[in-house]
């Protein structure tokens, strides 16, 4: 299930989203090699992935997690280590993983910037992806596995969207099985999402001592995060226009139907 678009307009130009998406992709090829070189792929998860068991002390120092064939990430006492719930946001896996989460992060970080504006929407951003690296750690506090990638930070905007435009439709492609768009309400698409992480979380044991390599409780904690903040981060006034303007444009289009 793959967002395409919504029919949610934006009014501004939405410069921070424009900003996240191109750190993450000049991460991704600067620091991180495009994918093109494994050691250099591998290296940057290590180094600059959050490891929840180098956060918590939990984990002894020179144990080795296997990352890669012949490879193994080893738990250190690094300075950079305390950055790490800050650096991992920008780091991914692969193509698949900031492809992904890129689209996520376009079809509904535009209009949450729009309803916040460029500098309340990083801070929303920043703090729902921190939000959704602390639910991780507490899930998995002993985990030596490294961590990276958008999607806790995104599943906060996600969040934002479901409490700020529930009702607006979103666009959704259904590949393998139909190759064709479908206009869905955005709490739907938003609380299928949600239902599956939770799922995934409760028939996997939340066992301290575990990682099975997917952060599903940082979506969860990230999630639940944005909607609690968008309270604070959305300003009334540009939701409301928002709001008008998409009504104003769902009327002209009714009336430019004929008969």
């Amino acid at each position: 299930m793959i967002p395409l678009s919504d029919d949610n307009p934006t009014l501004r130009t939405p410069l921070m989203t424009w900003l996240i998406l191109g750190a993450m992709f000049t991460v991704w090829f600067v620091v991180q090699g495009g994918g093109m070189n494994p050691l250099q792929l591998v290296s940057s998860v290590c180094n600059l992935g959050m490891v929840p068991g180098e956060l918590t002390h939990r984990v002894a120092l020179g144990v080795g997690v296997p990352v890669a064939p012949g490879i193994d990430c080893v738990i250190d006492a690094e300075p950079i280590n305390r950055w790490t719930p800050l650096t991992s946001m920008f780091l991914h896996g692969g193509w698949g993983h900031i492809l992904g989460n890129s689209i996520y992060f376009w079809v509904f970080g535009n209009n949450i910037e729009d309803s916040m504006g460029p500098g309340r929407f990083l801070a929303f951003y920043l703090l729902c992806g921190l939000a959704a690296a602390a639910a991780h750690v507490l899930s998995a506090p002993t985990s030596a596995v490294p961590t990276v990638g958008a999607s806790g930070a995104i599943s906060g905007v996600m969040g934002a969207y479901l409490i700020l435009y529930p009702n607006v439709r979103v666009n959704m492609l259904f590949p393998p099985w139909i190759f064709r768009t479908f206009a869905i309400r955005a709490w739907i698409v938003l609380i299928f999402w949600f239902g599956g992480q939770a799922l995934s979380a409760f028939f996997t044991p939340l066992d301290p001592d575990v990682s099975n390599g997917v952060a599903v409780w940082a979506h969860i904690g990230g999630f639940v995060a944005g909607m609690v903040l968008v309270r604070v981060f959305a300003r009334p006034s540009l939701v409301a226009e928002r709001n008008a303007v998409r009504e104003q444009r769902h009327w002209m289009a009714r009336d430019a139907q004929p008969g």
